[in-house]
């Protein structure tokens, strides 16, 4: 029996060595350890021995056992310190590589230009304002000395919601809100970036909805000469130190006198070209003075107080400023027109 159990011992530490996965390990741990494996066969047949071999074959029965055991623990952890070391070298990274380049985003010509706009106001002493985009009909129009019945809201074709309720279809509500607010004090000095929605068709120069910019200023002894220093100081810094303006006689219902601003063409500088259609002006924005009626219906002594307002398309801005020639590229999120403008 002890020669058996030495068999057993040397073929076992073979088997041990030759495994070459922790599955193999157990294979050979089962098949000399296990319930049903040689030793412990060795080990029941003990009652055949005689009183002076038990103890001897039987200690060396449990060396053969725990020396296998041994080993196999040993190849486990072997075979477990080559599978990682693998792992580790078809895991490795060559720091040295350069990386992998990533895409940065850019700022949205639209949202360039509002900023560059509200640093220009705010440095002349405007502050920013808000207010709804789903408007009531009293603010959009009504405030604005535009009755239901006033043959003006024929220019707005509006998204309306309910009888009482709709998008706006300009910045204007805002001032009307604001100069509600201030009870009939002054002064108010505002502009009002933000979305509005008309019906329009889709194309290279309209859009159901857009950007735009109001402004508004009311105080005591405000004059028409007052709104055009502070959109001559705007064109300028905005167009260019070169750009002039000029004031055209226009019609707006909430502003009396009414204008049409023009900022001088900046590719032909006033000569004329395709741009400016031969003229030498562009046209920018419409402004004009506070109409008494809108001053009085938001609290204001119009005998006391004057003031100006004026509103600009901010995408009519930024195609003038980059040269774009098509309102919808605003719009798409097509990178390629997007990333033109890092430097914005």
């Amino acid at each position: 029996m002890r020669e058996q159990l030495e068999a057993l011992k040397k073929e076992a530490l073979e088997q041990a060595i030759q495994a070459e996965s922790e599955k193999d390990v157990q294979a050979v741990r089962v098949a000399y350890l296990g319930k049903k494996g040689p030793i412990t066969e060795v080990l029941r047949g003990m009652g055949k021995l005689t009183a002076e071999e038990r103890p001897i074959i039987g200690a060396l029965a449990n060396e053969v056992r725990d020396e296998i055991k041994t080993n196999l623990d040993h190849r486990s952890e072997v075979l477990e310190k080559e599978a990682l070391e693998k792992q580790l070298q078809s895991e490795s990274i060559d720091v040295t590589l350069p990386g992998r380049p990533s895409s940065q985003g850019t700022i949205h010509p639209l949202s360039a230009v509002v900023t560059e706009i509200e640093d220009i106001f705010l440095g002349l002493g405007f502050s920013i304002g808000e207010g709804p985009e789903i408007e009531t009909d009293y603010y959009n129009f009504e405030a604005l000395n535009l009755p239901k019945d006033h043959p003006a809201r024929d220019m707005q074709d509006s998204f309306y919601i309910t009888d009482e309720l709709l998008l706006r279809t300009q910045t204007s509500p805002v001032q009307a809100r604001t100069m509600e607010k201030h009870e009939g004090i002054g002064p108010v000095k505002i502009i009002v970036p933000g979305k509005v929605f008309r019906r329009d068709d889709d194309d290279a120069t309209h859009s159901h909805q857009f950007m735009q910019t109001e402004g508004l200023y009311v105080d005591k002894n405000v004059r028409m000469s007052d709104l055009k220093g502070i959109l001559e100081s705007f064109a300028k810094q905005f167009f260019g130190i070169d750009r002039s303006i000029r004031l055209r006689p226009s019609f707006f219902p909430f502003t009396e006198p009414s204008v049409e601003i023009d900022v001088s063409c900046g590719i032909c500088s006033g000569s004329g070209c395709r741009i400016c259609k031969q003229s030498g002006w562009i046209e920018v924005l419409g402004a004009g003075m506070i109409h008494p009626r809108v001053l009085e219906m938001s609290g204001f002594d119009s005998n006391e107080y004057s003031g100006f307002a004026f509103g600009m398309g901010v995408e009519r801005l930024a195609m003038l400023k980059y040269d774009i020639d098509d309102i919808r590229q605003f719009y798409t999120n097509d990178a390629r027109f997007l990333t033109q403008f890092k430097s914005v």
